[in-house]
């Protein structure tokens, strides 16, 4: 396409800047052809005017579409050039902190200065097997696709790492070797991978140095093979080493520093192993302070140097040889600071007694005098005679500057060979992995022979680089099937030929160092003469005649040829060398034993200069002396060079370009001028170049439809995708020269998917146009109705307004004249009124003064009557309690003699003992007696005093009565008297009664004054009382609210901090099974290694006879785990002891050691078992002598009693019923009383007790002179006889010659007076323990009793609601105290049930083991009498089916095969029921619990439990086979609780399943044997379905676009392209559905819990969330907001299938909370503060890392989104930054959530399983 299509208005293009190198600007005016120049305006706004070149018009470069600027393949630009690439490269390392770049081939990577948290191992695992284009790019890439490549193609990979000093360059080699370390893994126990990665602390800490450039630059290359085995297991790794800086030994620039062990050896010399050292700080030495920087800041050289120690352990050289290598570093330090001082000006000498030279001879075992004479004089030889000339103090100089750098040489060289010993082992080495870690391109302003060596070497590598690229390049073209044209690129053989052919600069030196008098201007010149006309690579400076200029293929070098010769021929003194060589040192003699013969492994030639190569690869001729030893540097690095080449020729390289961003070590800082330095130095624009001149961009098919679907109308589309790619294209571009059609791909020229960026935005520009003209004109007419609208409503309201104030006004009007009226009528009312209350005022006036005349009358005569009343009254008193007092005292001294004379007849009676019997006798029938007697006292009593007190009421009334007639007629008689002397009396008091009620009135006036005034403050103060209290109700109220907000926030906190802790506990208990079942997990590990173990040790020797281990004494879980183990490892142990080879010695101790304490504990067990049962059968013994002794006498006893005995027990049961019988009947009234009925029960019962007790002594007493009298009889016939040995004395009875009647009444007496004293006892103890007992009860009945009462009195008091609460809440006091105490004593009942259970069950073994349940009708001696002994062993053959499947113990092994190893889960869980392999084993077991056969229950679990391992480890990979025993097993757990007997499990079963439940074995721990398994198969279950999912979920859930055409397809680099292997077939969404669907329905289909299953399910989503998530983290192109609607859009879809099984509550959506807000995040505005508020409050489960990261990711697809700021970044972690989480970036994908195994019955019966005959269990007889 023209330059006018493209060089338009706004078009955006790049201009040279002197600061920037680049520059962006945009076109404000279209080109033209004849234009000579441009019209462009910067970023800053600056208008400037760009000059065209008239010759060439080479237009300014143009800029690429924003929407592909930040891309990780450089080649997926559609512009390819070099500002271009620059501009990539800086805003992803500045703006995304992104510091890998893919580049075709090439990962570029650019040094952060700044430690990132992109290497731990959770990446590694995320890039292990990913394909290196479907991740971001990372070191770890290009490491897999080296890793894979090497497995997939059986051919050696090389990794070449190349760059500046100080651009990471072996930082990037140390990462890739621990991804080689990691993901591989070694082939032995020997750790081989941990030695790789050891062996770089050593070669930094010797090879390793601060320059200005870099703090730990490598000063010399490596290139290090790790080897793989055939599985691609590390076994080992060989390291090459070239061109170390020796000169570095002796001399350093401004502030850098000689190599980090001096420095670490100077900081560690106060440790007390290095006082022999002689050392102190590096200041103190020449060699160490010249740079004037021994510290580096942020590094501790102390702890280095334990960390350099800890690493040459680690390879095996021990502590002599590290303090003999410390030795010779210290030597050479001293060496350096000896002071050689002129003699003369041809001559030089030490002083005598030197300490630094002392010092160093001590170290390296020399003589002083010898050292001391070669250091200041040579030994010239002639063909006659040898010359021992002394040396000027400048060459003596030299030559111990030459001799330090010589002994370091050959100790670099010693390392490296020892190094490479520990790396190599005996496996067979399959493959390799090369890495090379080597300087890059270098030009300062002095270059010498070093840098003319390593940009030579740079050459070599260039032109290997370019030939690659080239092949690949053709290769593509060939596999599309383009037409192949060839690609002009720059060829650096020219320049290679320069340096290396015949007659070139090398060879040219060599020459001139053969010369005897060779010069470095002499070399010059031949220089010059050479190649100066013929080459034009070459060329001379102008101002300088002893340099010369070669034209690389990165830029032009100055060489100087100054030291040129000195450092090529690198010679040192020979009797220097024999010195050292007759050393005492061991080691020093070692390293320079190779000097005569040669056998340097490198050839190694000492010298004064330079870098040289080491390498410890031995060579074949180790004679050749001479020749080997005259090589020169430069030959021998032409050499070393040359065989590199043939190794990475002969491997597939992979490349790495570090990049250094800029010359201060500042981080994420970015100097374009050095960067494009680099750029062209290290190759990539290079590549750039070879990509641009073909066809650079290249989509498929697919991608190309998707991206540019939008350019297309409807009728183009066709069904076959390719054609309608093909008639679009021809129709965009008409030039057919700009694109090509391949195979699979579209191959386009550089600029043209620009072009096509730019004309897919134009038609999403217009039809963005076309929807804001129609959304602005819906919009526009949309606001002209709403003020139409409006206009029209506010008419509406105007009219009703005005209509309304007409309305008013007629209203007001009427009411004017409503109200006229209505007040003249008020006022003439008011008036009527007012002369009304006038008239009555004074009428009343006038009535009251009257009225109150004859109230004032009545009233002085009724107080009269009052005063005349209460005299008599009080006189009429006084005489009755006279009276009364004298009759008192009257009764009461009567009564006092009459109690005298009784108290006297008592006290006679009382002298008599019969009478006290008597009344103790009787005394209860008086006590009633006496009670019935009060009651009736108390009776007539009452009776008494109320007559009493009715006639004390009669006589006073009518004592009143007639002292008031007596009182009225003396009155009348006075009044009569005096009534005439009174009436002047009166008058006069009528005068004093006016003039008193004058003033009376004058007072009432002054009284209402004061009462109406009084009565107005009262008002003013209620007023005020009731404001008061207003306000303190308010304040109450206030109050009361904030008293019921702090009660609800404390409830609220509360609530809070309970639910806090709740799930703290929770979170403790899951990491507690977590951290169990990660052990049980590491259990399964070992176990596995172990029989790994037993397979090498069985392939490697003969096994002697099978020994088996006797397991009868266990049946524990011990058993379980290591029964089968124990005689495996004994014979193991035995056979280990002649085989070492390719077994870890350590471990095999471990193991041994383990086993001998497993094999002590048994036996101290089994002794510890065996004396238990000695002593059981000693006191078994003991027991059974006595037995039989007593036993013949006791069932004579027994026989005769019994029924006596059960009549008596009778008895007692009918009393005692009684006794609660009346207890219960009586309780509520006084039932402790003495006369109660149930205190007359027991005093019956307890005189008939006494009665029958007292008759029952007559009887033993009887018998007692009976038995003695016999006894006397027949004492004088057996002297030896005992009365208390019945068996002897019936013995000597049976002598007797008389007959058999004296013998028989003896016994029968005996056992008579036996039977009676023991019944006695018995019945007394009984006896006295049932009165204590109903004594108890009818206390506590008497307590209750008196506690209701007071409870009642209490409640009576109370109103109606209290009495009801108070009543309910005593009721629910007491039933709780019931409640607790029967749960106590059903707890003590249970306890002793199961403790009697276990006693049963061990004698009841015990006693069939020995036979002594053979015999009918015996009892024990703890049994009842009638209880007889049945036979423990024998089985009872029922008449219906019990459950139970027996089977011969030969018959165990075909069950297990039959029904384990052999058995296929698809038939069984589609044809029968599920679960039933579980059933069936545990109904064989039921059968072994029921013969009470331990050995067969033992061994029957033991058989299953490693068969169900057996299959597991030999399907594992097989979901449905995992799956269904998981189902089993748990099933098999279930069945062992659910009829163990507990009654926690036995709460669902039917009473026949309970009658099903095992009775002889405790098989808790099995059970926990049976869950661990549980766990390992869940455990196994989850990493066989992480392994089905893991390759779809990325696919599925990311790149798959389930919304098609939301997400446009970017255009992609050359990795994508170029994945490592075919694809598979895509997967998609549906696919996960229909896998997870698989196992639903196949867990469903063999009988899964139902919480198990969600427990799945919830591992399942946490895999595929956690999986996507650290995909989207680490993939650039994916964080866009149209992929944050897919992803959201998935994870509807996966929402919407838990709805639809039912597991919305399993805890599986919770798990996805990450996911769904990292896709909100993409797609939520991300500009101002409040969008950073909202971002903040919304991810709260992402962590810090994570947002930032998906921040820096984020990828416009359309031109039309922003990308995310700097700024807002910042501010995201400014407000996230006080936030407690784990730094950590990706999620834990192999995290599995604790497993439980809730109970779960089984409704099931037994007895209804029938067992199908395609199991092939015919042998199994149901019992």
């Amino acid at each position: 396409m023209a330059a006018l299509e493209l060089y338009t208005t706004r078009a955006r293009v790049w201009i040279p800047d002197v600061e920037e190198v680049w520059k962006s600007a945009e076109l404000i005016k279209d080109y033209k052809n004849e234009d000579t120049s441009l019209q462009l305006t910067l970023e800053d706004g600056t208008n400037i005017e760009h000059k065209l070149d008239p010759k060439k018009k080479n237009l300014p470069y143009l800029r690429n579409p924003d929407i592909l600027v930040g891309e990780n393949d450089l080649t997926a630009l559609s512009y390819l050039h070099e500002p271009a690439v620059l501009h990539n490269l800086k805003v992803r390392f500045i703006d995304s902190k992104l510091i890998y770049t893919y580049c075709g081939i090439v990962l570029v990577a650019i040094n952060p200065y700044e430690p990132l948290p992109i290497y731990g191992t959770d990446i590694i695992n995320a890039y292990s097997g990913q394909n290196m284009g479907d991740m971001d790019p990372h070191i770890f890439a290009v490491a897999e696709e080296a890793y894979k490549q090497m497995a997939r193609d059986e051919r050696n990979q090389s990794i070449i790492v190349s760059g500046e000093s100080g651009a990471g360059k072996t930082v990037s080699a140390k990462y890739a070797m621990r991804y080689f370390a990691t993901v591989s893994g070694s082939a032995s126990e020997a750790n081989v991978e941990d030695k790789v990665l050891a062996s770089n602390p050593i070669m930094e800490a010797i090879g390793n140095a601060k320059t200005t450039r870099n703090d730990n630059s490598s000063r010399f290359g490596k290139y290090i093979e790790i080897g793989f085995d055939t599985r691609y297991r590390i076994i080992g790794a060989n390291m090459r080493t070239y061109l170390l800086e020796k000169s570095r030994v002796v001399f350093q620039a401004d502030e850098e520093r000689n190599y980090h062990i001096f420095y670490q050896l100077c900081a560690s010399s106060h440790l007390p192993e290095f006082k022999i050292l002689k050392l102190s700080s590096a200041n103190d030495f020449l060699y160490t302070r010249q740079g004037r920087s021994p510290v580096i800041e942020g590094v501790d050289d102390t702890k280095e140097l334990s960390t350099t120690r800890n690493a040459f352990t680690l390879l095996g050289i021990n502590e002599s040889y590290q303090m003999g290598l410390f030795q010779v570093l210290a030597a050479i330090l001293h060496l350096g600071n000896v002071e050689i001082k002129d003699r003369d000006s041809d001559s030089s000498l030490i002083p005598p007694n030197n300490p630094h030279l002392m010092a160093f001879c001590q170290l390296v075992g020399v003589a002083y005098p010898d050292m001391s004479q070669w250091l200041c004089h040579r030994k010239l030889k002639t063909a006659t005679e040898t010359y021992v000339k002394p040396l000027p103090r400048l060459q003596a100089t030299n030559a111990r500057d030459a001799l330090s750098k010589h002994i370091y040489a050959k100790l670099f060289n010693w390392i490296v060979e020892h190094v490479n010993k520990a790396l190599i082992t005996n496996v067979k080495q399959h493959s390799f992995i090369g890495v090379l870690d080597i300087y890059g391109f270098e030009t300062f302003e002095i270059n010498s022979f070093e840098q003319f060596c390593i940009n030579y070497a740079n050459e070599k590598l260039q032109q290997q680089f370019n030939m690659h690229v080239f092949k690949l390049e053709q290769e593509e073209y060939m596999k599309e099937e383009i037409p192949w044209t060839l690609i002009d690129f720059y060829d650096n053989q020219p320049c290679i030929n320069l340096i290396e052919a015949k007659m070139g600069v090398l060879d040219l030196l060599d020459e001139e160092c053969k010369m005897p008098r060779g010069s470095d201007d002499s070399w010059a010149q031949k220089l010059y003469n050479t190649h100066l006309k013929t080459c034009s690579l070459f060329q001379k400076p102008r101002m300088s005649n002893r340099a010369f200029i070669i034209q690389h293929f990165a830029d032009k070098v100055e060489y100087q040829c100054e030291g040129f010769l000195e450092k090529n021929k690198d010679t040192v003194n020979e009797e220097q060398i024999n010195v050292l060589k007759a050393s005492k040192f061991d080691l020093l003699v070692e390293l320079f034993q190779d000097e005569e013969k040669a056998t340097s492994p490198t050839g190694q030639v000492p010298g004064t200069g330079g870098r040289t190569r080491l390498s410890i690869k031995p060579d074949k001729g180790r004679d050749k002396s001479s020749k080997e030893h005259k090589k020169t540097v430069g030959c021998q690095f032409r050499n070393s060079l040359q065989m590199l080449m043939e190794t990475l020729n002969a491997t597939t390289p992979h490349y790495v370009r570090c990049i250094k961003p800029n010359d201060f070590k500042l981080a994420f800082s970015f100097d374009p001028k050095r960067a494009v330095q680099q750029l062209r130095a290290c190759g990539v624009l290079e590549t750039i170049r070879i990509s641009a001149a073909g066809f650079p961009s290249r989509w498929t098919y697919q991608e190309f439809f998707s991206r540019y679907r939008v350019l297309m109308k409807q009728k183009d589309v066709l069904a076959d995708k390719k054609l309608t790619c093909k008639n679009v294209l021809e129709k965009l571009v008409q030039d057919q020269d700009k694109y090509q059609f391949g195979k699979t791909k579209i191959f386009f020229r550089a600029g043209q998917v620009a072009y096509l960026e730019k004309l897919r935005a134009d038609k999403l520009r217009a039809a963005c146009i076309r929807i804001q003209k129609t959304i602005r004109c819906w919009l526009a007419r949309k606001k002209y109705l709403r003020k139409r609208s409006a206009a029209i409503t506010i008419q509406r309201f105007t009219r009703g307004y005005q209509a309304r104030c007409l309305a008013k006004f007629l209203r007001r009007t009427q009411a004017a004249t409503t109200i006229q009226k209505y007040q003249r009528m008020c006022v003439e009312r008011k008036r009527y009124r007012q002369k009304q209350a006038a008239a009555l005022a004074m009428q009343t006036i006038l009535r009251a003064y009257m009225a109150r005349q004859k109230y004032q009358a009545l009233l002085r005569e009724h107080k009269a009557v009052i005063i005349q009343k209460h005299v008599r009254g009080w006189l009429a008193r006084c005489w009755y309690k006279r009276c009364l007092y004298s009759i008192v005292y009257l009764q009461c001294c009567i009564r006092r003699m009459k109690a005298r004379r009784e108290l006297k007849k008592l006290k006679i009676e009382a002298r008599s003992v019969e009478h006290f019997k008597k009344l103790n006798k009787g005394m209860e029938n008086k006590i009633m007696q006496l009670q019935r007697k009060i009651d009736e006292q108390n009776k007539d009593s009452r009776s008494l005093n109320e007559k009493l007190v009715s006639l004390e009421n009669s006589y006073s009334t009518e004592s009143e009565k007639m002292r008031g007639e007596l009182g009225r007629l003396r009155g009348a008689e006075e009044d009569a008297k005096n009534k005439t002397n009174q009436v002047s009396s009166l008058l006069e008091e009528l005068e004093k009664l006016k003039k008193e009620l004058r003033v009376t009135q004058q007072e009432k006036k002054t009284i209402e004054d004061w009462a109406q005034t009084y009565r107005d403050e009262m008002e003013t103060l209620v007023s005020e009382l009731k404001d008061q209290n207003g306000s303190l109700k308010k304040e109450k109220d206030d109050l009361n609210r904030m008293i019921q907000e702090q009660s609800q926030q404390m409830t609220e906190k509360m609530v809070r901090s309970i639910a806090e802790e709740t799930q703290q506990l929770e979170t403790d208990l899951n990491e507690e099974r977590s951290r169990y079942q990660n052990l049980l997990s590491e259990h399964l590990r070992l176990e596995e290694k172990y029989d790994d173990l037993k397979e090498a040790l069985s392939s490697n020797v003969t096994k002697p006879g099978h020994r088996r281990t006797d397991s009868t004494h266990s049946s524990n879980e011990s058993e379980y785990t290591y029964n089968s183990e124990y005689a495996e490892l004994e014979d193991g142990s035995r056979a280990a002891e002649d085989v070492t080879r390719g077994i870890d010695t350590s471990l095999t101790l471990k193991l041994q050691k383990r086993l001998t304490e497993l094999e002590q504990e048994k036996q101290s067990l089994r002794n510890e078992l065996e004396n238990k049962e000695e002593q059981f059968q000693r006191a078994r013994a003991r027991d059974d002598v006595e037995f039989k002794k007593a036993r013949g006498a006791e069932l004579e006893y027994e026989s005769l009693k019994r029924q006596e005995l059960e009549s008596e027990n009778k008895k007692l049961k009918h009393n005692l019923a009684e006794m609660r019988q009346s207890l219960l009947g009586n309780a509520a009234a006084n039932s402790g009383a003495p006369g109660s009925p149930a205190y007359k029960v027991l005093l019956d019962q307890l005189n008939t007790s006494c009665e029958e007790l007292d008759v029952r002594k007559e009887e033993v007493l009887i018998l007692r002179s009976q038995l003695v009298s016999q006894k006397e009889a027949m004492h004088h016939k057996d002297e030896k006889g005992t009365m208390t040995e019945p068996s002897v004395f019936v013995d000597d009875v049976s002598k007797l010659k008389d007959s058999d009647e004296i013998k028989q009444a003896y016994i029968g007496l005996k056992d008579t007076n036996r039977l009676l004293e023991h019944q006695l006892q018995t019945q007394r103890r009984t006896h006295d323990n049932e009165v204590e007992t109903l004594r108890g009860e009818l206390q506590s009945v008497k307590e209750e009793n008196s506690r209701q009462q007071q409870l009642l009195a209490q409640n009576l008091q109370l109103p109606p609601e209290a009495r009801i609460e108070a009543s309910l809440q005593h009721e629910i006091t007491r039933l709780t105290n019931e409640n607790l105490d029967l749960m106590e004593q059903l707890e003590k009942q249970d306890r002793t049930i199961r403790k009697l259970k276990k006693q049963l069950k061990v004698y009841s073994k015990r006693i069939g083991e020995m036979g002594a349940g053979q015999t009918e009708g015996q009892t024990s001696p703890g049994q009842m009498v009638e209880e007889p002994i049945h036979p423990v062993n024998i089985p009872r053959r029922e008449k219906d089916f019990q459950g139970m499947l027996e089977y011969k113990r030969e018959d165990e092994l075909k069950l297990v095969k039959n029904l384990i190893l052999e058995l296929k889960p698809r038939g069984v869980a589609v044809n029968l029921i599920p679960g039933l392999p579980a059933y069936i084993l545990f109904m064989c077991l039921r059968h072994a619990d029921y013969l009470n056969d331990d050995q067969k229950v033992r061994t029957l679990l033991t058989s299953t439990i490693n068969s169900i391992k057996k299959i597991l480890k030999k399907r594992g990979d097989d979901f449905e086979t995992v799956s269904f025993w998981l189902s089993n097993t748990c099933r098999f757990l279930h069945c062992l609780k659910q009829y163990s007997g507990d009654e926690a499990f036995m709460k669902h079963n039917s009473s026949r399943q309970n009658e099903h439940c095992l009775s002889n074995f405790d098989l808790a721990e099995y059970r926990q044997v049976i869950s661990d398994l549980a766990i390992q198969i869940y455990q196994q279950l989850i990493k066989c379905m992480e392994n089905i999912l893991q390759p779809m979920i990325v696919s599925g859930m990311l790149e798959h676009e389930t919304i098609q055409g939301v997400s446009g397809v970017k255009p992609t680099g050359l990795r994508k392209r170029t994945s490592s292997i075919a694809d598979e077939g895509t997967y998609t969404l549906d696919s996960i559905l229909r896998q997870l669907n698989a196992f639903h329905s196949t867990m469903c289909q063999h009988g899964t819990d139902p919480e198990l299953i969600k427990q799945v399910v919830k591992q399942q989503f946490y895999i595929i969330g956690a999986v996507t998530l650290n995909n989207l983290l680490l993939r650039k192109d994916m964080c866009s907001w149209s992929k944050g609607m897919q992803i959201r859009y998935n994870v509807s879809q996966l929402e919407e299938w838990l709805r639809d099984k039912g597991l919305m509550t399993c805890g599986a959506k919770e798990t996805l909370e990450p996911l769904i807000q990292a896709a909100q995040l993409l797609q939520v505005k991300k500009k101002t503060d409040e969008d950073a508020e909202a971002i903040c409050s919304m991810c709260q489960a992402l962590t810090t890392a994570q947002i930032v990261k998906v921040l820096n990711l984020y990828t416009p697809v359309n031109e039309f989104e922003e990308r995310v700021s700097v700024a807002f970044i910042r501010t995201i972690q400014t407000r996230l930054r006080d936030r407690c989480e784990s730094p950590q970036l990706l999620m834990d994908t192999k995290m599995i959530y604790p497993v439980t195994f809730p109970f779960n019955p089984s409704s099931l019966a037994l007895e209804t399983i029938q067992i199908p005959g395609s199991l092939n269990l015919g042998f199994l007889t149901r019992v």
